[in-house]
């Protein structure tokens, strides 16, 4: 009788192992990766006469915050912070100077160019889960596929005072949408 409340005892152990199992790997499974797309997968969208959001970031500073890692001012810069080398390949430059710095590959699609600097994904998060129209347009949706709405804070981690005034920096890279009519 003892062997057989023991198997039965042990039966329900391994049903319960193997549940507990399958839904920590399904709920694993659920999870969304967020992928870095680029800036021009983002102007599909984003640049026409309602939208000019890509226009405006296209003209920013942000657009040639990698490039402007190669310039002489940037040697001087990096050499002032005790950068040896490249600009372009330091992490200490790099983690302001492109989206997603420090992140492996795989966090990356094939249209993503780091070359294109801090590019929307780096203020509004990756966008490879918020890209559809339907989920743009909802708030909840967005911020639920990885969207961000940065904030002060959030620019304050690349920029620092005094010779950054957000509220006055902000006005340079606005970029409102018009709504239809």
């Amino acid at each position: 009788m003892r062997k057989k409340y023991r198997n039965i005892l042990i039966a329900v152990f391994i049903i319960i192992a193997f549940l507990f199992l399958y839904l920590s790997n399904a709920n694993y499974s659920q999870q969304k990766k967020f992928k870095y797309v680029g800036a021009k997968v983002c102007a599909t969208c984003h640049d026409d006469e309602k939208d000019s959001s890509y226009k405006i970031w296209e003209k920013s500073n942000h657009a040639r915050a990698f490039v402007t890692l190669a310039t002489p001012r940037a040697f001087e810069q990096a050499e002032e912070a005790g950068v040896k080398g490249q600009p372009q390949e330091s992490e200490k430059c790099l983690n302001c100077h492109i989206a997603g710095f420090g992140l492996d590959k795989s966090y990356f699609t094939d249209t993503y160019n780091k070359e294109e600097g801090i590019t929307c994904e780096a203020c509004h998060g990756p966008g490879s889960e918020y890209i559809d129209i339907s989920i743009m347009e909802d708030k909840t949706k967005f911020l639920a596929n990885g969207g961000i709405i940065p904030t002060e804070e959030h620019c304050l981690k690349c920029h620092g005072e005094p010779f950054f005034t957000f509220k006055e920096k902000f006005r340079e890279i606005e970029h409102p949408i018009k709504k239809s009519k």
